[in-house]
Parts: structure tokens; C-alpha cells; sequence
């Protein structure tokens, strides 16, 4: 299902692992389970990071595709603010160890933090083939030309681009098209905002308080949400699919490539069930006009802007 990539990052374990992000500790056995499920109904492209959960979920993912030859694997590298040599290198190394490859067919700069010198870094890499494809995340359209000119003059290509987009953070047309003249595989990321726009949540509902997704989407902006949300919950039922499913066919229908956290089987037959719908015209802007009326523009405190 070239479509999505299934993301990992609520696997972790540990310091920036799940219960600091997402409030809660998630079960490894249902994990494996949830990964069986999504690689029966055809899900192979995923994505993880060396951040997330500092390596816990490129180790337990790592696991999961030792057999399996058709995985199309995408993790990262996260910069610090200040280039230094040789860190890239051995990050890629150590995601390598941890998922059991030698090579890798996507490999992301996380943040554009010295991007230039770490795409130089990045380099010998690719040209020995270890890795495969390269991508830039949280980036800007001035980043993405850098990062082209930069690279062509190396014989090489920018493959990809991972930003945060949703119904949201709906700001980032400019760059998905850019992309699509380009060649360029857009990927976004939080499409669900961390689960505010799955219809699981309210602001009845809501998410843990002390987690970086409970300080980040309050009580507040849950009320700001209600008649996106019950628009959602309508156009699901003509589709007789779940809602939580209508804002990743939304960001399909604008061009992009969502990355889709699972964290249990039920995540992945949903997913699965959804992947044959295609909204309208009129419902992709009925859907954008809702969420422009909340004035609301989600940013991750990660995010360079």
C-alpha cells in the first residue's frame, strides 16, 4: 500500500518514548501483534527514528522485519544545533545495529540544524549505497532548494521531504506541489495530531495531562474542534469507515504521503478498510473550511517554525 507508511513513534520505551509524549506505556506484545496485522493487510513502507523513545523503537521494530526482505525502511537522524563531525555517521551506524540492516531505503536529516554539512556527511553513504534515498524533515521550501542544489552537484538527488501537515496545519501546499514538479516524495507527519483528530477524543474526553500531547492540544482547542469533528463522523458513516480514517484520506486527496501511527491491531485493520475511499471535492473543502474556522495552526515544539 504505497499510499501510507506506518510510523512507529509511539513504540518507544524511556525518555522520549511513549508515556512522555503520549501519556501512556504501550504494551509490546499488543505491538507485534499490531505489526503482524498490518503487514498481512499488505502495509509494507515504515518509518521510525533514532529520537524516538532514544532508540527503543528502532530496536523492537528491528525485530519485527529481520525476515522480512519487502520492507521499505525509513528512520532518522536528529542533529544538534550546532554541526559536528562525524555525528551523522555514527547515528546511522547505530540505527543500522539497532534494526539489523546494513542499508537503509530512506534515511531522514530530522531537522535542518547544519544542513549542508550533514548532507556532505551523508554523502559517502549514499554513494556506497547504504543509503539508499535520502530526505530532509521540518524543513522550509529554502531548505528543500539548498538541499537540491547541494546534492546535484554531488550526482545526487533529494528524494524525499517529512513535514507536519493536517487538517491543522494546513499551510504546506506550496511545498507539497513544489515536491510533486520536483519529483520529490512528500511525507506528513501527525496527520491525526496525536490522536486529537481521530474521534477518540474530546474535550470530555481527553488526552493524559502530564504528556507532551496533553499540553500541547488542551481541553480548549478540543472545543474548538467539535464541528470539525462531527463532520468527520458523518462523512465516515457514508464510507461506512471509522472517522479517525478521514483526515489521513483528506491529506492523500491534497498529494501527500501520511505517516500513520498504529499502536494496536484494530489501528491497522481500520486503516486497511479506509485505503479504497477517496473523499470528494466537496467534502476535502467542507473538511478545510471546518478546520480554518477554528483558527487553529498546530506546531510541535520541535519544529523550527
Amino acid at each position: 500500500m504505497q499510499d501510507i507508511m506506518i510510523g512507529t513513534w509511539a513504540w518507544g520505551t524511556g525518555s522520549n518514548g511513549s508515556a512522555m509524549v503520549f501519556g501512556k506505556k504501550q504494551d509490546e506484545a499488543l505491538l507485534r501483534e499490531s505489526f503482524d496485522t498490518a503487514y498481512e493487510a499488505g502495509f509494507r513502507n515504515w518509518d521510525t527514528a533514532a529520537v524516538y523513545g532514544m532508540g527503543t523503537c528502532e530496536k523492537l521494530l528491528g525485530s519485527l522485519i529481520k525476515d522480512k526482505e519487502d520492507i521499505f525502511l525509513s528512520t532518522k537522524f536528529m542533529p544538534g544545533k550546532k554541526y559536528k563531525e562525524g555525528t551523522l555517521t555514527k547515528s546511522f551506524e547505530e540505527s543500522m545495529s539497532r534494526l539489523g540492516r546494513e542499508s537503509v531505503e530512506l534515511f531522514w536529516i530530522h531537522v535542518p540544524h547544519g544542513l549542508i554539512n550533514n548532507l556532505s556527511e551523508a554523502v559517502p553513504l549514499i554513494k556506497e549505497g547504504r543509503i539508499k534515498s535520502i530526505g530532509i524533515s521540518n524543513v522550509s521550501l529554502e531548505n528543500i532548494k539548498a538541499a537540491e542544489e547541494f546534492l546535484a552537484k554531488e550526482g545526487l538527488k533529494l528524494t524525499a521531504v517529512q513535514n507536519h501537515f493536517s487538517l491543522l496545519r494546513n499551510d504546506q501546499q506550496p511545498i507539497i506541489d513544489y515536491c510533486a514538479d520536483k519529483g520529490i516524495r512528500y511525507y506528513a507527519y501527525m496527520v491525526l495530531e496525536q490522536g486529537a483528530l481521530s474521534g477518540n477524543y474530546s474535550a470530555d474526553k481527553h488526552f493524559p495531562l502530564f504528556s507532551m500531547r496533553g499540553l500541547a492540544f488542551p481541553k480548549s482547542k478540543f472545543r474548538k474542534i467539535e464541528k470539525l469533528l462531527s463532520a468527520m463522523k458523518e462523512i465516515a458513516s457514508r464510507y461506512n469507515i471509522d472517522p479517525s480514517q478521514i483526515p489521513i484520506l483528506w491529506v492523500i486527496g491534497k498529494g501527500a504521503v501520511p505517516i500513520v501511527g498504529i499502536t494496536k491491531p484494530s489501528h491497522a485493520a481500520k486503516l486497511a478498510g479506509a485505503m479504497n475511499v477517496r473523499l470528494t471535492k466537496e467534502e476535502m473543502k467542507l473538511l478545510e473550511d471546518l478546520a480554518k474556522e477554528t483558527g487553529i495552526r498546530q506546531q510541535g515544539i520541535w519544529e523550527p517554525q
